[in-house]
């Protein structure tokens, strides 16, 4: 949709509007409300200090709690983050190890294992870069912070769009802990938990644990290939130790956590979606797929990281060095073009059978991460003064090095023989300094300016030995060298003005960038088939209220945000060919609102509820992409050497939905010594485009998805018991989530309804 002015002056008065009626903090106590019926003061660290969300200057949503245990439930990975929080979208085409994080229609379709986001992920203070980091599984987490709009100074690389933010629960002297587990469709069973306490008077510790379980359930039909349970299922294991040592001047927190997955990727399903329609075809069953490399798809996952934070108290100033390490390594094969034969377009003649509908192009291929290593190191000082002005000023080192292999298999006449290879190679080196400066005007009015100078360099090469394409003629040994570097001073400047005691206003404006990326998509290429996109920058304007009304028993959150982008990095994903391709948009505009809200109704019910409202637009006449090989294009095309290319100027980006809406719900009962509640949520997200160019068949429908849980707690003496029952995704609602166009159009799917059980204990 186009830029109007009268749309944007509409968004704001809905703003306003809305703001009146009840929508969202996301956030809420995980205990009941106390009986005085006051909200909970909720506390981030969107500044790397503590403070009260309302007093903060940037637009952020805190989810935690019961929200945070209901949407993670049914063995979810963290795509369950999936338009829960105002203007933030996750997806995947790689399942549960590599999402895609959008925020106000800002991020990357890119599904190389070599992809930037602009959208940032935080984890523990520690940044997680590579995209299989970012793929964690979420448990025993105290908060998720959402916070949305450029977050380039104190965060730092790559996060013009927002970054989202977890923190677990840390040790303390208290000995605590819980043991939950849950059991559900197709055999699904997640088992978690913790325990902590203090080993001495300064010494304590956590052990944190993570088993989920879920048997293949789909069914491989294809005629010669038939196969019952043969995808669909994984099992996922994680755990988290933490030391910490509390003295009286000086912390330390020690973390070591690890990941092993074993299952296999995201089905891919062949001309599921009817031609000339965004439709799947009649008949479609979501427990059988029709591939003829089904037997050997799988996906394995290994990751682990260590994070040594120490802090130092002088008094007036405080002393943080935190100190990281990550590393990560995947093997991932499919069968890509989601059936099994060929009898297209890019096919052998008279190859014998071959389905569902049209194969253009056979393909099964895999990536692999064999090594990756991440060192990153923050240092900062802190100021504590009693008077008008605070500051924070600090440096901060990050280097990766990445080898990423990527194969591809002849599935038609060798059972699956490797018959194509490429390496890439790739060391980042990037420093920064950076300083915030707070300084109170007055009693009422408080101002920060934010800087920070950023330096990124790239080393890149990558060697083709064997080309899937020899064939037509494409050389077998290629090489390919790039090493793109930038600077770039980042900004931003904020006020917050408090109007009464329960109302703060903030503005906010804002200057970041993305460093250089590199896509080495040699695979399917005549050349090197290396791609660089340049930096891309980002002004944002927002401003907004943050109000605790009713007398503490309700809370009100809005902003409204403009932001221009210059030479965005896109993703050509697909198209004509099996590859991706890196390219820079001149501009992009987008606005919008957000609004945050939760209210204690009665003693009995909680409410928590958010709107938010995107609009983008590619200002780019001179961009073009190639398009998809059977589905319906809507842009204007032009062809040039034989391929045909889609317009895209004027269009909104991918995956980037104008409406999310949210509401949750909790009744509770309570009992001398035990309580019952029921609680519901749900969320719909407007309709979305899956690439660049628009089509009538990969164009999203919009989704509601609502959740159900009851349950009952008692609490006898120091143990405390939870039985529940849930539903997720309790309409049964599934719809094509993604594509893949290159060769037909194939979907990718939502999961349909979960029924479980659990049961906790905690202590």
């Amino acid at each position: 949709m186009k830029n109007k002015p009268s749309l944007l002056s509409s968004a704001i008065k809905v703003a306003l509007v809305s703001s009146a009626m009840a929508t969202p903090q996301f956030a809420f106590a995980e205990q009941a409300p106390a009986a005085d019926k006051k909200l909970e003061v909720i506390e981030v660290t969107a500044r790397k200090r503590v403070e009260n969300v309302q007093e903060v200057p940037v637009s952020v949503s805190a989810l935690q709690g019961d929200n945070l245990d209901a949407f993670s439930s049914a063995a979810k990975d963290i795509r369950f983050m999936n338009a829960r929080i105002p203007s933030l979208s996750v997806e995947s085409s790689f399942g549960r190890t590599f999402p895609r994080f959008y925020m106000r229609g800002l991020g990357n379709s890119d599904f190389d294992l070599n992809a930037s986001q602009p959208v940032s992920l935080i984890v523990d203070e520690v940044v997680q870069e590579n995209p299989i980091l970012k793929g964690f599984p979420v448990f025993d987490v105290e908060r998720v912070e959402a916070l949305r709009g450029p977050q380039g100074t104190l965060f730092g690389r790559n996060t013009p769009a927002g970054l989202i933010k977890f923190d677990s629960v840390k040790p303390s002297q208290v000995f605590e802990g819980f043991a939950s587990l849950s059991y559900g469709s197709d055999n699904t069973s997640d088992l978690r938990g913790a325990v902590g306490g203090g080993l001495t008077d300064k010494l304590s510790a956590r052990v944190s644990f993570l088993n989920q379980d879920r048997d293949n359930f789909i069914d491989n039909v294809a005629p010669g290939f038939e196969q019952n349970d043969v995808l669909g299922g994984y099992t996922d294991r994680a755990y988290r130790i933490q030391f910490l040592y509390e003295g009286d001047d000086f912390n330390a927190l020690f973390n070591y956590h690890a990941r092993d997955l074993d299952g296999e990727p995201v089905p891919f399903r062949a001309n599921a979606i009817a031609t000339g329609t965004n439709n799947l075809v009649a008949g479609f069953d979501e427990d059988r797929v029709q591939h003829d490399a089904a037997s050997r798809a799988t996906q394995e996952v290994e990751t682990q990281g260590a994070s040594l934070k120490l802090e130092l108290d002088l008094g007036e100033h405080t002393v943080t060095s935190i100190t990281g390490w990550e590393s990560a390594e995947i093997f991932s094969r499919a069968d890509v073009d989601g059936g099994f034969g060929c009898n297209g377009f890019g096919c052998p003649p008279n190859f014998p059978s071959s389905g569902p509908g049209v194969i253009n192009l056979s393909s099964e291929t895999a990536d692999a991460i064999p090594d990756h290593d991440q060192i990153t190191q923050e240092i900062r000082l802190a100021s504590n003064f009693t008077g008008d002005f605070n500051y924070q000023v600090g440096a901060f080192y990050f280097n990766e090095d990445l080898t990423i292999q990527s194969f591809a298999y002849d599935s038609l006449f060798t059972g699956g023989q490797q018959n194509g290879f490429v390496v890439q190679e790739q060391e980042t080196t990037a420093w920064a300094l950076f300083g915030s400066f707070d300084y109170d005007v007055s009693e009422k009015l408080a101002v920060t300016l934010g800087l920070r100078y950023s330096d990124d360099d790239k080393e890149y090469s990558s060697e083709r030995t064997q080309s899937p394409l020899a064939f037509l003629g494409a050389p077998d040994n290629v090489r390919g060298t790039a090493n793109p570097s930038d600077t770039h001073v980042s900004w931003d400047l904020s006020a917050t003005y408090k109007y009464s005691d329960n109302i703060n206003l903030f503005a906010r404006v804002a200057d970041s960038f993305r460093a250089p990326s590199i896509q080495g998509r040699s695979l399917f290429a005549f050349g090197d088939g290396i791609s660089i996109a340049d930096s891309e920058t980002i002004l944002s304007f927002e401003t907004g209220i943050k109000s605790d009304i009713l007398d503490g028993e309700g809370r009100v959150n809005a902003s409204v945000f403009y932001y221009t982008m210059d030479d965005q990095q896109l993703t050509s994903v697909g198209g004509d060919s099996n590859t991706a391709r890196l390219v820079n948009a001149d501009e992009t505009v987008g606005y919008g609102f957000e609004i945050d809200s939760e209210f204690i109704v009665t003693d009995e019910l909680f409410v928590t509820a958010s709107v938010s409202y995107n609009n983008t637009e590619l200002k780019d006449d001179s961009l073009s992409v190639p398009v998809c090989a059977s589905c319906t294009v809507t842009d204007p095309t032009l062809v040039a050497g034989g391929t045909t290319f889609a317009r895209i100027g004027g269009n909104n980006l991918p995956h980037a939905p104008e409406w999310i809406a949210n509401l949750t719900a909790r009744y509770t009962k309570e009992f001398d010594a035990s309580e019952f509640y029921i609680y519901t949520d749900w969320s719909y997200r407007d309709e979305i485009d899956f690439f660049l160019y628009r089509s009538v068949e990969f164009t999203g429908d919009s989704l509601l998805e609502g959740g159900l849980r009851t349950g009952y707690i008692w609490y006898p003496d120091e143990y405390t018991y939870e039985v529940a029952l849930f539903v997720r995704n309790i309409t049964d609602e599934v719809q094509a989530i993604g594509g893949v166009d290159f060769t037909n159009n194939a979907a990718i799917i939502n999961e349909g309804r979960f029924v479980g059980a659990e049961f906790k204990v905690s202590f």
